[in-house]
């Protein structure tokens, strides 16, 4: 394959970026969120063009991805003494100027373990006991993130794990038991982990108008945004909900439904487009790998960027339940952007050096050593 940029990815990556900005510009009186965005793409943008040129090889090395892994891991447990608190979630570490969410970078590192873990043992996958060990690492991380509480990223590292689970090639007959064991694990949560709100929010999921003024007003509020754009669309700047604040959370659970308002549906079409193009590319980057690890890394980058974008579609026309989940490259926020541009960035670095790898190295990942 090329060593070059891949420009396509680049090409549709950089219109949906543009997409979110615009619409947090036409905010009334929330200059800010698009002042503050426009620094972290510029940031963003950086990290992945200074990234696209580094040898990732050394993540092939098991230290280096388990140093990772510890780290966020004591990262996220820190987070419940130093947190700051915000809307009920101790979610995020303030810098001052800026805050960080490290359960962003939790859902990068997840992927790079597990791609790590699966491309060693691909000759041995059919053993079922891999399930349980690769659902411990997500586990782990799942129940730190849980505990915040921020249910919308938990759900992304659950879908990570078995995204990843899926495509490393286990044993059909063991697929099943994947799904029993998720159907436990929901069972548990909903018994001894959910707290009320986000039960109601599941309950709505059932009967979204079933309440429209206290557990189902977000939705119901999102999705007369959506609907009210048409065809083309209220135009940039004129979208009623979120300029008068109807729209809840509208820079970033609900920017697809701002931005449906004012773009209308020649605008959502255009955006899915956009986004098709860039899985497209993750996936064409991917399966040219050198070696199970790149391929594996590629396809779990994939499955975070499918996740985030179905869930966040979903529960912005009522499809799904109310999670708090980001639409990639749209939403408001420099974490999330950051995380998304740094897979971006591994993933070119990846696709430059791939041909200099060493065939002993390839034959030891082949062997499982």
């Amino acid at each position: 394959m090329s060593s070059k940029m891949d420009w396509i990815l680049f090409g549709a990556v950089i219109p949906l970026l543009g997409f979110g900005i615009l619409t947090m510009n036409s905010f009334t009186g929330e200059g800010s969120f698009f002042e503050k965005q426009i620094i972290w793409a510029g940031i963003s943008l950086g990290v992945f063009f200074l990234l696209s040129f580094v040898d990732f090889s050394f993540l092939r090395r098991t230290n280096i991805v388990m140093f990772a892994y510890i780290f966020v891991s004591v990262i996220l447990i820190i987070l419940f003494g130093m947190a700051h608190v915000i809307k009920g979630a101790q979610s995020w570490i303030s810098f001052g100027l800026f805050s960080f969410q490290p359960s962003e970078l939790a859902k990068l590192v997840l992927i790079l373990v597990l791609a790590k873990y699966f491309s060693r043992r691909h000759v041995e996958i059919a053993n079922i006991r891999h399930i349980f060990v690769s659902g411990f690492y997500a586990f782990f991380v799942f129940i730190l993130v849980m505990l915040q509480p921020d249910f919308g990223s938990s759900i992304i590292i659950f879908l990570i794990w078995l995204g990843m689970v899926f495509v490393s090639g286990i044993s059909k007959r063991h697929l099943l038991l994947v799904f029993l064991v998720g159907l436990v694990a929901f069972g548990g949560l909903w018994f001894f982990g959910f707290k009320d709100y986000q039960k109601a929010r599941i309950k709505n999921f059932m009967n979204p108008l079933a309440d429209i003024h206290k557990t189902g007003y977000n939705a119901y509020q999102s999705t007369i945004a959506v609907g009210s754009g048409q065809i083309l669309g209220k135009g940039i700047g004129y979208g009623t909900q979120s300029k008068l604040k109807f729209l809840p959370e509208y820079q970033t659970d609900f920017i697809f439904a701002a931005f449906a308002e004012e773009w209308g549906l020649l605008g959502v079409i255009t955006m899915f487009i956009l986004f098709s193009i860039v899985i497209w590319r993750i996936l064409i980057n991917a399966y040219e790998g050198a070696t199970n690890f790149e391929i594996l890394f590629g396809l779990g980058l994939a499955v975070m960027f499918i996740a985030h974008f179905t869930i966040n579609i979903g529960m912005n026309i009522g499809l799904l339940p109310v999670t708090g989940v980001t639409v990639p490259f749209l939403s408001y926020g420099g974490t999330h952007l950051l995380i998304e541009f740094t897979g971006l960035g591994i993933l070119m670095g990846i696709r430059r050096h791939s041909r200099s790898i060493h065939k002993e190295l390839i034959q030891k990942e082949l062997v499982g050593v």
